[in-house]
């Protein structure tokens, strides 16, 4: 974890932000103080079903029926 100052993060953010991306965690100081904190938002990768083999859904699968007499 490395510390910067407000004026640092200010002038080399875009540097902190690759450096955060590749899992460094950054803390941003006022005055010697910690501020906030710049971490990497993670995508929670989850799959339904059991022991994550997925399920498949086609993409119309709660579109209305058009003619429901013909699945009776």
């Amino acid at each position: 974890m490395k510390t910067y100052t407000v004026h640092q993060a200010k002038s080399q953010l875009s540097k902190l932000l690759q450096k955060a991306l590749h899992g460094e965690e950054i803390v941003i100081t006022n005055r010697h103080k910690p501020v906030a904190r710049l971490t990497p938002i993670r995508s929670p990768k989850r799959k339904l079903g059991f022991l994550g083999n997925g399920v498949w859904m086609s993409r119309d699968f709660n579109a209305p029926v058009k003619d429901f007499r013909a699945y009776q």
